[in-house]
């Protein structure tokens, strides 16, 4: 049963962040290919013998790491914020609705208005009688 209720709830998060996710995960894809790439250039420039290019070649990769790490850090800690926006604007949509619902209330009626709110409603075993 616990592993159902884990499951389930595992399955809801992911379904309900699946953009976050999604693009966390593309990040993190993007540091294994910035590390792959940095391998290769390495090798390459090792073979021409043109190493005052590492410099460069370290700092980009440590860049691209370094950025790719804080926006995921960035989307992970920003996940449970927008809840809090979303509750905040339903909350907002119904207080909005109690006030239309009590201005509506507080409108003046006309005498028409008023003179039909007021009458007595009578069934017509009421009229039957009267007569």
């Amino acid at each position: 049963m616990f592993k159902q209720v884990k499951s389930a709830v595992f399955w809801y998060y992911l379904y309900k962040f699946r953009r976050k996710v999604l693009l966390i995960s593309f990040l993190l894809i993007v540091v294994i290919f910035a590390n792959a790439i940095y391998s290769d250039i390495v090798q390459y420039l090792t073979l021409k013998e043109k190493l005052e290019y590492l410099e460069i070649a370290i700092l980009f990769k440590w860049f691209i790491i370094i950025f790719n790490i804080l926006f995921s850090i960035y989307l992970i800690l920003t996940l449970f914020k927008k809840e809090n926006k979303e509750e905040k604007k339903n909350n907002l949509s119904k207080t909005k609705k109690v006030d239309n619902e009590e201005s509506i209330k507080e409108k003046k009626f006309t005498k028409r208005e008023e003179k039909f709110l007021n009458r007595e409603l009578k069934t017509k075993a009421d009229m039957l009688v009267e007569r």
